[in-house]
Protein backbone atom coordinates (compact mmCIF):
# COMPACT_ATOMS: atom_id res chain seq x y z
CA UNK A 1 0.00 0.00 0.00
CA UNK A 2 1.21 3.13 -0.87
CA UNK A 3 1.96 6.58 1.29
CA UNK A 4 -0.53 8.48 -0.40
CA UNK A 5 -3.60 5.54 -0.24
CA UNK A 6 -2.54 4.73 3.56
CA UNK A 7 -3.43 8.77 4.27
CA UNK A 8 -6.65 8.65 1.98
CA UNK A 9 -7.36 5.54 4.72
CA UNK A 10 -7.25 7.01 7.46
CA UNK A 11 -8.57 10.55 7.10
CA UNK A 12 -11.49 9.09 5.36
CA UNK A 13 -11.87 6.08 7.91
CA UNK A 14 -11.57 8.42 10.97
CA UNK A 15 -13.94 11.26 9.85
CA UNK A 16 -15.99 8.32 9.14
CA UNK A 17 -15.14 6.95 12.66
CA UNK A 18 -16.17 10.41 14.10
CA UNK A 19 -19.02 10.83 12.12
CA UNK A 20 -20.46 7.23 12.98
CA UNK A 21 -19.80 8.29 16.87
CA UNK A 22 -21.22 11.40 17.02
CA UNK A 23 -24.57 10.35 15.02
CA UNK A 24 -24.58 7.65 17.20
CA UNK A 25 -24.50 9.20 20.34
CA UNK A 26 -27.23 11.70 19.35
CA UNK A 27 -29.41 8.70 18.47
CA UNK A 28 -28.75 7.10 21.59
CA UNK A 29 -29.48 10.23 23.81
CA UNK A 30 -32.50 10.76 22.15
CA UNK A 31 -32.95 14.26 22.06
CA UNK A 32 -35.85 16.00 21.24
CA UNK A 33 -34.37 17.17 17.59
CA UNK A 34 -33.76 13.48 17.11
CA UNK A 35 -37.18 12.22 17.58
CA UNK A 36 -38.91 14.67 16.07
CA UNK A 37 -36.69 13.86 12.79
CA UNK A 38 -37.50 10.19 13.15
CA UNK A 39 -41.29 11.43 13.97
CA UNK A 40 -41.24 13.49 10.79
CA UNK A 41 -39.19 10.44 8.59
CA UNK A 42 -42.25 8.26 9.91
CA UNK A 43 -40.04 6.25 11.92
CA UNK A 44 -40.84 4.55 15.39
CA UNK A 45 -38.84 6.23 17.78
CA UNK A 46 -37.35 3.21 19.30
CA UNK A 47 -35.05 2.71 16.00
CA UNK A 48 -32.60 5.44 17.42
CA UNK A 49 -31.77 3.43 19.86
CA UNK A 50 -31.11 0.62 17.44
CA UNK A 51 -29.28 2.61 14.65
CA UNK A 52 -27.06 4.09 17.97
CA UNK A 53 -25.95 0.94 18.89
CA UNK A 54 -25.11 -0.35 15.63
CA UNK A 55 -23.34 2.71 14.32
CA UNK A 56 -21.13 2.57 17.75
CA UNK A 57 -20.18 -0.92 17.06
CA UNK A 58 -19.68 -0.51 13.41
CA UNK A 59 -17.27 2.03 14.42
CA UNK A 60 -15.24 -0.18 16.66
CA UNK A 61 -15.22 -2.97 14.02
CA UNK A 62 -13.82 -0.64 11.47
CA UNK A 63 -11.12 0.74 13.65
CA UNK A 64 -9.62 -2.35 15.30
CA UNK A 65 -7.18 -4.88 13.26
CA UNK A 66 -8.55 -8.33 12.06
CA UNK A 67 -12.02 -9.44 12.06
CA UNK A 68 -12.04 -8.72 7.61
CA UNK A 69 -16.15 -10.50 7.56
CA UNK A 70 -17.31 -8.14 10.32
CA UNK A 71 -15.61 -5.00 8.86
CA UNK A 72 -17.38 -6.03 5.62
CA UNK A 73 -20.85 -6.16 7.62
CA UNK A 74 -20.26 -2.49 9.39
CA UNK A 75 -19.62 -1.31 6.39
CA UNK A 76 -22.26 -2.60 4.66
CA UNK A 77 -24.24 -1.63 7.59
CA UNK A 78 -23.24 1.87 7.03
CA UNK A 79 -23.96 2.03 3.66
CA UNK A 80 -27.32 0.67 4.07
CA UNK A 81 -28.43 2.87 6.79
CA UNK A 82 -26.92 6.07 4.85
CA UNK A 83 -28.57 5.68 2.14
CA UNK A 84 -31.68 4.65 3.86
CA UNK A 85 -31.27 8.01 5.33
CA UNK A 86 -30.62 9.88 2.08
CA UNK A 87 -33.94 7.72 0.82
CA UNK A 88 -36.19 9.04 3.97
CA UNK A 89 -35.09 12.11 3.37
CA UNK A 90 -36.20 12.47 -0.07
CA UNK A 91 -39.73 10.70 0.50
CA UNK A 92 -39.92 13.44 2.82
CA UNK A 93 -39.73 16.17 0.58
CA UNK A 94 -36.43 17.62 3.03
CA UNK A 95 -34.09 20.14 2.02
CA UNK A 96 -31.24 20.25 0.24
CA UNK A 97 -29.43 20.49 3.90
CA UNK A 98 -30.91 17.17 5.11
CA UNK A 99 -29.03 15.24 2.65
CA UNK A 100 -25.63 16.25 3.13
CA UNK A 101 -25.08 14.59 6.17
CA UNK A 102 -25.94 11.15 5.00
CA UNK A 103 -24.42 11.66 1.74
CA UNK A 104 -21.37 12.84 3.25
CA UNK A 105 -20.94 9.42 5.54
CA UNK A 106 -21.84 7.39 2.63
CA UNK A 107 -19.13 8.79 0.47
CA UNK A 108 -16.72 8.47 3.28
CA UNK A 109 -17.70 4.72 3.88
CA UNK A 110 -16.80 4.09 0.07
CA UNK A 111 -13.70 5.66 0.20
CA UNK A 112 -12.38 3.92 3.69
CA UNK A 113 -13.63 0.68 2.09
CA UNK A 114 -11.56 1.01 -1.22
CA UNK A 115 -8.79 2.46 0.39
CA UNK A 116 -8.52 -0.13 2.95
CA UNK A 117 -4.92 -2.14 3.57
CA UNK A 118 -4.86 -5.45 2.46
CA UNK A 119 -5.10 -7.13 5.80
CA UNK A 120 -8.43 -5.42 6.61
CA UNK A 121 -10.04 -6.93 3.63
CA UNK A 122 -11.58 -10.08 3.71
CA UNK A 123 -10.14 -11.82 1.03
CA UNK A 124 -6.55 -10.73 0.59
CA UNK A 125 -5.89 -9.92 -3.00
Amino acid sequence: MTKRNKIIYWVATLWLALGMTATGIVQLMQSKDETDRMSHLGYPIYLLTLLGIWKLLGVITVLIPKFPLLKEWAYAGFFFAMSGALFSHFAANDSAKDFFGPALLIVLTVISWYFRPAERKLINA
